[in-house]
């Protein structure tokens, strides 16, 4: 399966921005997928962030974004999606959306299989 990440730029504190995830390839369908978002910043590891579990349809949150971030998913287009708010210079790090058939895979980043590129999101104080 492809991922291809897209939505990043530039923004200043206190701003928003919309990632979006489109999954592609014969056959394939996000329904019955868990979905994260994950992100890594220069120097840094990478981080969870959100993560959608397809066992039972709840969505987590790492701490440092909870209130912030939301994620949403619609299966009809192959979709996911990272609502980001009130963004803080800490935010800004490359974005990645993956894709794993553990039904529960949440922030456990060897257990996804398929990884978009990554979309570069800056947040300036």
């Amino acid at each position: 399966v492809q991922l291809q990440a897209s939505g990043g730029g530039k923004v200043q504190a206190g701003g928003s921005l919309r990632l979006s995830c489109a999954a592609s390839g014969s056959r394939f369908s996000l329904g019955g997928f868990a979905i994260a978002w994950f992100r890594q910043a220069p120097g840094k590891e990478r981080e969870g962030v959100s993560s959608f579990n397809s066992g039972d349809g709840t969505i987590n949150y790492s701490d440092s974004v909870k209130g912030r971030f939301t994620m949403s998913k619609d299966d009809s287009k192959n979709t996911v999606y990272l609502q980001m708010n009130s963004l803080k210079p800490d935010d800004t790090a490359t974005y990645y959306c993956a894709a794993s058939t553990w039904p529960y895979a949440e922030f456990t980043s060897n257990l996804y299989g398929d990884w978009g590129q990554g979309t570069l999101v800056t947040v300036s104080s």
